[in-house]
């Protein structure tokens, strides 16, 4: 993780303490007080490279919260930062605007850089979202009632009630935290489903972090089953390891899903019945950008033999994919995906994921075709802000 964005990150460090040091400590004399800044500068530099030393795109479960550690310390020392330089600049600019309109007089009393003022205020902010959000804002999560209404849906299905998870990252749930995964698992069981469906990221880099877990998630139980797919951390693409030991890995995150009792969809399709009406249950495989996520949807071979007319109910872990091409396809009425987690962060209802116009939370229509993207439940990152996890029940309605 480290290892990929590695100038991006000691940049990162590196570049405030430079502007605090050239700014506010060039004329001083005393000269160890500028050592003393740079400190934690060089702690911070080399805990980096230490983290970008790692074989491993993430730590695996045992070393996880070394990545932790820098990620708070980014967090509380790092963003408060540049918060206060980017504060300064602007408080800079606009004095600088101002002396333009004011009198002579005026222009003898020295400028007040505001910004300076604004920086340093919202320190114990920033300090107490980050800690919100590792804690409290991540251990939680809420259970939301959606309805979807379709007139090619069987009159049989009004009423069917579909329990929708995502991005459970499980190796995030350790043993101070593990009782919100159970928690999560027994409101989905209070909600007596017709149907549970899972879009994907079981795991956050390896099947071994499912191990403590198995019973809990085995605990699942709808009418009509527990369905899932793969998501782009399920690959186990992650790992700095060889082909071989990856393939590996996958086949494990599969064969332990249906251990615990679920249906994995890789390219394929099933049949939900009530009475003589159906409808079908696609999943397919996860389908990113090819580059920084698995490209491995095929949606011809996943809905391969489907009757004409039917109703088609797609899951798909990479939100994406529903323009690339399920709307090309034209086939599958009703979409679900995860994988976006709504950035993990939303302040009074505003997310920047937003400003890119990609679908990442919530309802999308295109056409006869509908995508519904969940924030998920929990994400690689413990941390969430205003993006609360989520549980989704989904009732069908047939028009």
């Amino acid at each position: 993780m480290i290892a990929r964005n590695i100038v991006l990150f000691l940049l990162l460090l590196v570049l405030p303490y430079l502007y605090i040091d050239l700014r506010y400590f060039r004329r001083k004399k005393v000269w160890w007080k500028r050592v003393l800044l740079y400190v934690p500068c060089v702690a911070m530099v080399a805990y980096a490279i230490y983290l970008a030393m790692g074989r491993d795109f993430i730590p695996d479960n045992d070393h996880i919260f070394v990545l932790y550690g820098f990620l708070l310390l980014l967090g509380f020392v790092i963003i408060p930062q540049w918060t206060f330089i980017l504060s300064s600049l602007i408080g800079k600019g606009c004095s600088k605007l101002v002396r333009k309109f004011k009198s002579p007089e005026q222009l003898l009393r020295p400028a007040k850089n505001y910004g300076n003022l604004a920086g340093i205020a919202s320190i114990p902010l920033i300090w107490g979202m980050v800690g919100w959000g590792s804690s409290f804002g991540f251990n939680k999560f809420e259970v939301n009632h959606i309805e979807y209404a379709s007139p090619e849906l069987p009159k049989a299905f009004d009423g069917y009630k579909i329990v929708l998870f995502s991005d459970a990252h499980v190796g995030s749930y350790q043993q101070h935290n593990s009782d919100v995964l159970k928690q999560a698992i027994d409101s989905i069981n209070a909600q007596k489903p017709d149907l549970i469906v899972f879009t994907g990221d079981l795991q956050n880099i390896q099947p071994s972090e499912l191990y403590p877990h198995r019973e809990v998630l085995a605990s699942l139980k709808a009418k009509d089953g527990v369905y899932s797919v793969l998501g782009n951390h399920d690959y186990a693409n992650y790992l700095g390891c060889d082909e071989a030991v990856k393939a590996a890995n996958c086949k494990e995150i599969i064969s332990l899903q249906r251990q615990m009792g679920w249906t994995i969809l890789l390219n394929e399709h099933c049949t939900i019945k009530r009475d003589t009406a159906s409808f079908i249950l696609a999943g397919m495989e996860n389908d990113g950008d090819g580059k920084h996520f698995p490209q491995k949807g095929d949606i011809a071979k996943t809905l391969e033999g489907v009757p004409d007319g039917s109703f088609v109910l797609m899951l798909e872990h990479d939100p994406s994919a529903w323009r690339r091409k399920i709307i090309p396809d034209g086939r599958a009425q009703l979409t679900l995906s995860g994988h976006t987690h709504a950035m993990q962060f939303n302040i009074f209802g505003w997310c920047p994921m937003s400003l890119t116009g990609k679908e990442f939370w919530g309802w999308y229509e295109e056409g006869r075709q509908k995508l519904f993207v969940t924030a998920g439940l929990g994400g690689l990152i413990p941390f969430r802000l205003g993006a609360t996890g989520e549980i989704v029940v989904l009732t069908l309605r047939a028009q």
